[in-house]
């Protein structure tokens, strides 16, 4: 079931990145902007690196320093790893990891477009990071967590890379209520970031398990309907621009696959069930206690 999960989410991916939605399609800003980018924001990264896929805006709360070593799971086509690159600076690091080959490649050809010089690009699953024990200082994340079939595996592997002390600081859907039945049971919803979604408390469990402290989850209070600003848009992932194939799973076609999801969410109201949240922790210091990295108190 996982693989077959993650093929599906693969496939509806890879035909975003070869679509042509960008920052210069009003509906894709609009989405980015109801999440929290700014317009300058936005203009000050190359324009494919936004395909209207965020549910936050994770590089506005991490806290980012210059040169520190900062990771992006499932980076897309590098909207945060961009962003988080100008805060980072020259001394520091922006890494992107995304599973789609296609969108490593719009990443990289993005990068190579604007000029950047101190990001990085790594084609891998977030539950298995290619980066060293201890490595990193900050983890972020923009709608991507609740993808993860095996998500305490996802949380293990962040602890592992970050470096004593090192923060997570994610954007996210979780639940704060019981999914209706035929959305929890349709993969259209799964690839759609919703029926993967954990309810918040497990959420918070599960990153104490894997050894993280200090952990807050908040509800942003954004409006999950946002995404309808993107023509055809249903649910966190855009459809390719023109309608073409994707989200391909055994025989169905992308179009019933899209058409199922959208006749879900005219049914129920998501925003009863779940929200986009800001999700902090800290991984502990060897000898002292970490400090706290939510927002009230991350200074």
């Amino acid at each position: 079931m996982a693989e077959q999960v993650l093929e599906s989410v693969k496939s509806r991916y890879g035909a975003v990145a070869q679509s042509t939605l960008s920052t210069n399609d009003a509906g894709v800003k609009a989405v980015a902007e109801a999440f929290g980018y700014s317009l300058e924001e936005l203009t000050s990264i190359p324009a494919e690196a936004n395909m209207g896929l965020s549910c936050g805006n994770p590089t506005a709360t991490a806290k980012i320093r210059p040169g520190a070593v900062i990771v992006d799971l499932g980076s897309g086509g590098g909207l945060d790893v961009f962003l988080a690159s100008k805060m980072v600076g020259p001394n520091g690091r922006a890494i992107g990891i995304d599973m789609t080959p296609a969108m490593i490649e719009r990443a990289q050809a993005n990068a190579a477009a604007g000029g950047y010089a101190n990001v990085d690009f790594h084609l891998s699953t977030i539950d298995r990071i290619p980066l060293p024990d201890v490595s990193v200082d900050c983890v972020i994340s923009n709608c991507v967590l609740n993808l993860a079939p095996d998500k305490p595996a996802v949380f293990r592997e962040i602890v592992r890379v970050l470096k004593p002390g090192g923060r997570l600081a994610v954007s996210d859907i979780a639940l704060k209520g019981e999914l209706p039945e035929a959305i929890a049971r349709s993969m259209a919803a799964y690839v759609g970031c919703i029926a993967g979604a954990i309810r918040m408390d497990d959420y918070r469990a599960g990153l104490l398990t894997a050894g993280f402290e200090h952990v807050e989850i908040v509800d942003s209070g954004a409006d999950l309907n946002a995404y309808a600003k993107v023509e055809n848009q249903s649910g966190c992932c855009s459809p390719a621009a023109d309608g073409g194939t994707c989200c391909t799973q055994g025989a169905e076609t992308a179009a019933s696959l899209h058409t199922e999801l959208a006749e879900l969410l005219t049914q129920y109201d998501i925003n009863a069930a779940a929200a986009s949240v800001k999700v902090y922790a800290v991984k502990p210091k060897a000898t002292a206690a970490a400090s706290c990295c939510g927002p009230s108190c991350c200074a």
